[in-house]
């Protein structure tokens, strides 16, 4: 069965329905200059209400390795995902003080892009069209060179989702603006979402 990951939550009633809906990884931003940014402290209070079997997943870019260890540790999050410039150095000093699960996304722009992911140490690799919730698909094609497990990200939403599925059979699809209206969580949007992917053969 494909994953669903549902990210950028930022409230109690986003956290209400993602225990309704039951998706495999939920995603908290702890990136300062972001629209969905989210302080560490409330993403405690609101993992506090986490249903226990949803992993947390934090996204981070170019944060220290000290400080994504720090959160891992403390139980905030369970697993990293990382969406800036973190190389493999990076990943291996991070491994040295964490044995939490590490996600490393990848924008996608040629196959280069590919064959780069396809030789992460990470445990995972997200692809995506950016940085990160900009709404927009990349050229679905290049997946075809794609021979690992990947998550899925960029521009899905309930429409498209589905066929996305069925197309490509990613490990994990990821979402975060296409389940929103006017930039807040749509419980609707995050519904339907998941019954897509659910039904998707």
């Amino acid at each position: 069965m494909i994953k669903i990951k549902l990210c950028g939550l930022s409230g109690p009633a986003d956290i209400e329905a993602v225990n309704e809906l039951k998706p495999e990884y939920a995603g908290f931003i702890f990136v300062p200059d972001r629209r969905r940014y989210i302080a560490p402290e409330r993403a405690a209070e609101l993992r506090a209400r986490l249903d226990p079997e949803i992993t947390a997943v934090g996204v981070f870019i170019d944060e220290k390795p000290e400080r994504v260890a720090e959160l891992l540790r403390d139980g905030l999050i369970d697993m990293a995902q990382l969406h800036g410039k973190e190389t493999g150095d990076y990943i291996k000093r991070l491994r040295g003080i964490t044995d939490k699960p590490i996600i490393k996304a990848f924008r996608i722009d040629g196959e280069d892009d590919i064959e780069k992911a396809e030789k992460s140490t990470a445990d995972y690799v997200l692809l995506d069209s950016g940085i990160g919730g900009t709404g927009k698909v990349f050229d679905w094609t290049l997946l075809r060179r794609m021979n690992r497990p990947y998550f899925l990200a960029g521009g899905l939403n309930p429409d498209n989702v589905k066929a996305a599925v069925e197309a490509l059979h990613p490990y994990c699809v990821d979402v975060s603006s296409g389940i929103e209206t006017d930039g807040v969580k749509d419980r609707e949007k995050m519904r339907a979402f998941v019954r897509q992917v659910r039904s998707a053969k």
